[in-house]
């Protein structure tokens, strides 16, 4: 009997697809069998660097594949994430992203953008997190925040605050004080951390919001006054400094947030097993301890969809801030 030709194609079609299934998850299954690249946004030295530079490291192990670095620094991370969001959708490509800053310049830079954070990429996992503590000069009349904002709100518009860029996570901080405590200061722009602490310590400035591993030597030093960590909780690194919760502002809650990323359409099978190298990484005691050591907070393990969420959260909480503020990327 002749089988009719209809069931002739739809068999052999049936026994294509297996066959590109079956060599797809081949091929899922030998991933990675060679180096990836991991695009770190911003030049070496900084904090995205030194995070990268350790993820990398341990990822590489976990995967049995080296994790090559390529810093693309520029247009304030920019450049480097625009790269990784066209580069191709195989896994061989990620992001090292500073995502609270990706965050506000997903609005500040809104129509400017050649990438979408949040439609561009796939994530992968939130890794860690560096805190932001408040600090003051000495010769501000503050020992605590309570007492800063009272000074702050019984001298509107005397007092500066630095921060290291418009968009930077320093800035956000900055303004979300003043939105909670009802204060107004003048943001002073710095290109870097660097020349913005210099300017605190040396009291041209009065205060800034900046990230705990820049500004504890100055504290320890006792050249800069740290009024609270703006974490729900105190952290081991200033255990003498209360929250800013402790402290009266309890939705003063900012870190500088770090994950990888991968371009869009990455096939979930290769995002699933990076996840769970990753998830190795950030429950490594030496991962942990390397991270610590320069001030980053390893994340708990999320699944590729936990941190797709946890970045539009993001993305929607400093939109609110910088609408509602006003706050311009040239400010």
């Amino acid at each position: 009997m002749t089988t009719p030709r209809f069931l002739r194609r739809g068999a052999l079609q049936a026994c294509l697809g297996i066959a590109i299934a079956a060599c797809a998850s081949a091929a899922f299954a030998a991933y990675p069998d060679k180096p990836i690249k991991l695009i770190i946004p911003y030049p070496p030295g900084g904090a995205t660097d030194v995070i990268g530079r350790i993820v990398a490291l341990k990822l590489g192990e976990q995967l049995g594949q080296q994790v090559v670095v390529d810093n693309r620094g520029g247009a304030g991370g920019n450049i480097g994430a625009e790269a990784a969001a066209r580069a191709p959708a195989d896994g061989y490509t990620l992001l090292m992203g500073a995502l609270t800053s990706h965050a506000t310049m997903a609005t500040l830079e809104k129509g400017r953008l050649r990438y979408d954070l949040t439609k561009d990429f796939a994530p992968v996992m939130v890794v860690g997190s560096v805190p932001l503590v408040v600090v003051v000069n000495p010769q501000v009349p503050a020992a605590t925040l309570k007492e800063f904002i009272a000074y702050a709100k019984a001298n509107p518009d005397k007092l500066n605050y630095a921060s290291s860029g418009a968009g930077a996570p320093q800035r956000m901080a900055a303004e979300l004080l003043q939105r909670e405590a009802g204060i107004k200061m003048t943001h002073i722009a710095y290109k870097g951390s660097g020349p913005a602490m210099t300017d605190v310590v040396g009291g041209q400035v009065g205060m800034m919001v900046e990230t705990v591993p820049a500004s504890l030597p100055f504290i320890t030093s006792n050249k800069l006054r740290a009024l609270a960590v703006a974490t729900p909780q105190r952290i081991s690194m200033l255990p003498d400094v209360p929250s800013a919760a402790e402290a009266g502002v309890p939705n003063l809650e900012v870190s500088s947030t770090f994950g990888v990323l991968a371009p869009a359409g990455t096939p979930a099978a290769i995002v699933a097993r990076l996840n769970e190298a990753l998830a190795r990484v950030v429950q490594s005691p030496e991962a942990k301890e390397m991270l610590l050591k320069q001030g980053v907070y390893a994340a708990l393990p999320t699944t590729p969809a936990q941190s797709g969420e946890q970045i539009q959260a993001e993305v929607a909480r400093w939109e609110k801030v910088i609408t509602e503020s006003n706050i311009k990327s040239d400010q």
